[in-house]
């Protein structure tokens, strides 16, 4: 199933300038390497982790996680702390 899927501001330069990509996944992990199948210039981002956010939920490390359809899908670099 195809989701539209919407990049936080940093990732958009790396898909052609797009605010939204259409990405075939059923989990986070199938999401992201699609993702980075389809543009490569996110893989650098990727490599050092990005979160997933379904429907309001952040996932990191969840590539198991189901995207059900018709959800609300962002993504954007991992929040990291100190």
């Amino acid at each position: 199933m195809a989701h539209d899927v919407k990049l936080w501001g940093s990732l958009k330069p790396h898909a052609e300038g797009r605010d939204s990509v259409e990405v075939e996944a059923r989990t986070v992990g199938e999401l992201l390497k699609n993702i980075v199948d389809a543009y490569p210039g996110i893989a650098p981002a990727a490599a050092e982790g990005i979160a997933v956010s379904i429907d309001g939920v952040l996932y990191q490390n969840s590539h198991n996680q189901p995207v059900p359809e018709g959800s609300e899908v962002y993504l954007l670099p991992r929040l990291k702390g100190g």
